[in-house]
């Protein structure tokens, strides 16, 4: 275990791979926790890694950005590795809903949950910090939709027309980051490969969520809405829901995949580190009653004279 490099005082320790054995999936469930070095009663964070180029980001090994300074401020960040990681494409070719995996992706945080012991136990210097009560969940792109599922999003099954509810009520806020936005709008070269998207129904999405959205994150493979899509999840959402719009943010909003990630189209060290700050103060805010930091985070946010971005509330 080795003390990971972050700009965020806090020393933060990071372990990994847990690796938890899933019946009926067709490789271990791999998994690396974050955490600050000291501290108890330590809130859970569970993070949904996106479907980017790269093979390692989008595994338990990206988003460092965020892992690092989330844990910092006091979360103990989780953080599986999906079976559309690239890092499986050998192994997972051909197994049942490949290549998206929409609904392992969401099992997979569910698993997290339900085996939390095994995770704390296998996590040096981790056991008895936890509060197993306070649990939140980010998400990036794909993982926006893992997420948006785990908050309440409803889903149709394109293969069975089933319609899904993979709410899990142990999840008492989220934070979709670039996440897609409804389906009846897709018109791109994306739209088929990803037609499940077409069915995804915020309206049961009940679960308090901040969605962050990028003002410049035009994500044309999917839809010509422009960036206003990713805003979707907060306008066709029920309350309580906050929307942060970040200034001249592309889809990897300034950096959040990884430390000089050369797919990163809008690398902004800056933004990230605020996206950071503002996430951690909003999921504080949900997960312990009474704390201020998101008021005092936005109040903050309204009064630079250069601000990274606005938030708005329902």
């Amino acid at each position: 275990m080795n003390a990971t490099s972050n700009t965020s005082a806090a020393p933060v320790l990071s372990y990994g791979p847990v690796v938890l054995s899933v019946p009926g999936r067709p490789v271990d469930l791999q998994v690396r926790v974050s955490a600050p070095a000291t501290g108890g009663e330590l809130p859970v964070l569970l993070l949904s890694h996106g479907h980017g180029p790269s093979h390692h980001l989008s595994s338990l090994h990206g988003y460092a950005p965020l892992a690092d300074r989330w844990a910092a401020r006091g979360f103990v960040v989780v953080q599986p590795t999906h079976l559309t990681s690239r890092t499986l494409s050998h192994l997972v070719a051909d197994a049942p809903g490949a290549p998206y995996f929409w609904r392992s992706r969401a099992e997979d945080m569910t698993h997290l949950l339900d085996r939390f012991d095994e995770i704390e136990s296998a996590v040096p210097t981790l056991a008895g910090r936890v509060d197993r009560a306070a649990v939140g969940l980010a998400g990036h792109s794909l993982g926006g939709f893992t997420a948006s599922l785990l908050l309440g999003a409803g889903i149709t099954d394109p293969d069975s027309g089933e319609v899904v509810r993979l709410l899990d009520p142990r999840v008492k806020a989220g934070v979709l980051l670039a996440a897609p936005g409804r389906g009846d709008v897709l018109n791109g070269p994306m739209a088929e490969q990803l037609a499940i998207f077409r069915s995804l129904d915020f309206a049961t999405m009940t679960t308090p969520a901040l969605v962050v959205a990028g003002d410049k994150d035009d994500s044309r493979h999917f839809t010509d809405m422009g960036p206003d899509w990713h805003a979707d999840p907060y306008t066709l959402a029920p309350g309580p829901k906050s929307l942060l719009t970040l200034f001249d943010a592309e889809h990897g909003l300034g950096g959040i995949a990884g430390y000089d990630a050369a797919e990163t189209t809008d690398e902004a060290p800056a933004r990230v580190a605020a996206l950071a700050g503002l996430t951690a103060a909003y999921l504080r805010a949900r997960l312990r009653p009474g704390d201020d930091s998101w008021r005092v985070a936005c109040e903050a946010l309204a009064a630079a004279s250069d601000p990274v971005g606005h938030v708005v509330s329902k």
